[in-house]
């Protein structure tokens, strides 16, 4: 039955007048990284010393950016979405969306992200995009403290200001994302906006829902309201691919299905 439902997604696609795609927290899940333990202390370490803001990077540096298998899967479903009208909403908090080839302003992603930087205070018009020695810098802290871990030896302590200061009130830039004690939220309204635009244009049209690895973490921005769509508006379905939360609603019966499977590895087998 799994290939005979991926075939019929695949033609699902081709028939769609819209598609609207969530990723979700499958896609920040290291459970293929190698030396798993290693990674689990520093990201214990981050949380601990009030630098949980560096989750993002810290996966992406595990992962290897646009080698991860979850870059990978992005890619094909693009590639397979590239002449569809689409629009793409993740909760994934990781370089790798980003890097995926969409469509021009056709992503959001309102956790945030690690391409831009906030104050650590909160100033709200201040979001400057991350530097290439941002990066440098985050790289060269994370290759310090799996050294350490590899040692069993105490983590470098991370210098408050190595991705410069807010020029309004000079408290250190952080990456803008969710785990910021003071989230900025301006990063993303814009794109934000703009798919809620794109919503007001599928009614009554032939939409394709398809949910890749959402989990419980942050239901109210994707999980929740695609269910919704799906049961007020007549013309679309809802694909619910999941390793372990692929449940579905009774009353959503004959417009959702669900696939009981890891989002990443159905991609990459599409």
């Amino acid at each position: 039955m799994g290939s005979e439902m991926e075939n019929w997604i695949c033609d699902k696609i081709k028939q769609a007048d819209l598609v609207l795609v969530g990723i979700g927290e499958e896609f920040s899940d290291l459970k293929h990284a190698p030396e798993k333990k290693a990674y689990q202390e520093i990201r214990e370490s981050l949380m601990a010393s009030g630098n949980a803001w560096m989750l993002p990077a810290l996966n992406s540096f595990w992962s290897g950016g646009n080698d991860s298998r979850a870059y990978q899967g992005l890619c094909m479903l693009a590639e397979r979405l590239s002449d569809k009208n689409y629009f793409v909403v993740s909760v994934a908090v990781n370089e790798a969306v980003a890097l995926v080839p969409w469509k021009e302003h056709r992503l959001t992603t309102p956790c945030g992200s690690e391409n831009k930087k906030q104050c650590s205070g909160g100033c709200s018009d201040v979001l400057p995009e991350v530097t290439e020695k941002d990066k440098d810098t985050l790289t060269q802290y994370f290759e310090e403290s799996k050294q350490a871990a590899d040692k069993a030896k105490e983590f470098p302590k991370w210098i408050e200001g190595s991705l410069g200061v807010c020029p309004h009130c000079g408290k250190p830039f952080i990456l803008n994302n969710i785990y910021a004690q003071n989230y900025n939220e301006n990063g993303y309204l814009e794109s934000w906006q703009r798919y809620t635009k794109w919503l007001q244009g599928t009614l009554n049209r032939n939409l394709l829902i398809l949910e890749l690895g959402v989990g419980m973490q942050f239901p109210s921005v994707i999980r929740w309201p695609f269910e919704k769509i799906a049961f007020f508006q007549k013309k679309s379905e809802l694909y619910r691919v999941n390793e372990k939360l692929y449940q579905l609603s009774e009353e959503l019966g004959g417009k959702a299905y669900s696939i009981s499977k890891n989002a990443i590895d159905w991609l990459l087998h599409l």
